[in-house]
């Protein structure tokens, strides 16, 4: 018997992920500076935030196939979550590029703010379609927790520290 994929889930599941994958390697490239920053000492170390936010995304994914398969798709109940929903993402690719692209932790603080009310907006929203989407929703409220305090205390401790000069060659005549 062959197996029945849902692609409508696989799709929800794997959006999320395609700004992430996207946000490491604007990460990746940006480690040397970031690494230069004054952090707490208890952050999580920096393997664990692609595992971390795989499974959150995957997640948040998840919930919105949920809330589009039983709130009527975009025609019904689960229209105006699911705008939420996308608003949420794009607040969420956001951040990686201000915060490493720009190297502005002080943009990136504002704009993630702005990312945790977009979070619990969505988990509300998602809840009153599908309760199990609102709770899938929690961790990922939860760990933006986590980065927005992060993101303070590295904006908080390193106000002074600006991006070193680019050196300009002379060219010899």
């Amino acid at each position: 018997m062959p197996v029945k994929i849902n692609w409508p889930a696989v799709g929800a599941v794997l959006l999320p992920n395609v700004g992430g994958i996207t946000g490491g390697l604007i990460t990746s490239k940006a480690l040397p500076w970031y690494e230069t920053l004054n952090k707490p000492k208890c952050r999580p170390p920096n393997w664990a935030f692609g595992p971390v936010w795989t499974s959150l995304y995957c997640g948040m994914g998840y919930a919105s196939y949920l809330v589009y398969r039983d709130g009527g798709n975009f025609e019904g109940a689960a229209k105006i979550p699911l705008m939420v929903y996308g608003g949420n993402l794009l607040l969420n690719w956001g951040w990686t590029p201000i915060f490493f692209g720009a190297k502005r932790p002080d943009l990136a603080l504002i704009e993630i703010n702005l990312l945790n009310a977009a979070a619990l907006a969505t988990g509300y929203l998602f809840y009153k379609v599908n309760p199990t989407a609102g709770y899938l929703i929690v961790p990922y409220c939860l760990w933006l927790g986590v980065a927005t305090a992060l993101n303070f205390v590295i904006w908080r401790d390193n106000r002074e520290i600006k991006e070193s000069p680019k050196i300009e060659t002379v060219k010899s005549e």
